[in-house]
């Protein structure tokens, strides 16, 4: 697998104090597509707001299995993990 494909966890604030989660290799692409009504079924009806975290993997494997254990946590745990994480431009 190239060293290019990097795949990322990210954790959106939507409408109604609610909470996407998802992957993808891009995550400003990917929030754009939220924001116009592009994205999962989830945020055409709850709209995204803001990115409140995300985490980098090096294999789409790897992220999948973050989502699933990420997923399963309350909306306060969401939170919290996502307060702990480094800022984006910290990925560079």
């Amino acid at each position: 697998m190239s060293a290019d494909c990097v795949w990322y966890l990210y954790l959106l604030e939507c409408t109604g104090d609610s909470i996407y989660t998802g992957i993808t290799t891009d995550v400003a692409r990917r929030f754009a597509e939220h924001q116009s009504g592009k994205g999962a079924k989830y945020t055409r009806s709850r709209k995204p707001i803001r990115v409140l975290g995300q985490m980098r993997f090096a294999t789409k494997s790897e992220a999948l299995k973050a989502e699933i254990e990420i997923k399963r946590m309350s909306s306060t745990q969401k939170r919290s993990f996502c307060a702990q994480l480094p800022g984006p431009e910290s990925e560079a």
